[in-house]
């Protein structure tokens, strides 16, 4: 399995916002968004906070595939849909890099909108 170079992971980690572009789930055409990620420092996650009503989460999930654009570095990657249990874990390490909001969900609460669109975005080895 294909891994980021530290030099791209001290960008994720650095940049407030970064871009990634998806492949449309109808056209196949490139689409380039502005979103969040964050890490811990092997691994990089995204998330949508609009859920899965958004363009580039839904893409992801009928093509998991697409280029991440960080600090210079555009990237390919394959994405993963977390599992609710997945997401929760990952969601502290947002509120570090973000600030603590929103508040975390109560233990066995449904999961939000944010957690059903959560994504770890790994290096396509391309």
């Amino acid at each position: 399995m294909a891994s980021f170079s530290p030099q791209f992971l001290d960008a994720a980690a650095r940049e407030r916002e970064v871009e990634l572009t998806t492949y449309g789930r109808r056209t196949g055409n490139a689409h380039r968004t502005v979103l969040w990620v964050w890490g811990d420092g092997q691994r990089v996650f995204a998330r949508s906070g609009a859920g899965l009503g958004r363009d580039w989460p839904r893409n992801l999930l009928a093509r998991p595939e697409g280029v991440l654009h960080v600090g210079g570095h555009d990237v390919p990657v394959q994405a993963r849909h977390l599992d609710t249990a997945e997401a929760r874990s990952v969601g502290p390490l947002i509120n570090q890099k973000y600030g603590a909001f929103p508040e975390p969900p109560a233990p066995g609460s449904p999961p939000t909108a944010a957690e059903q669109a959560t994504f770890e975005l790994t290096p396509s080895g391309e």
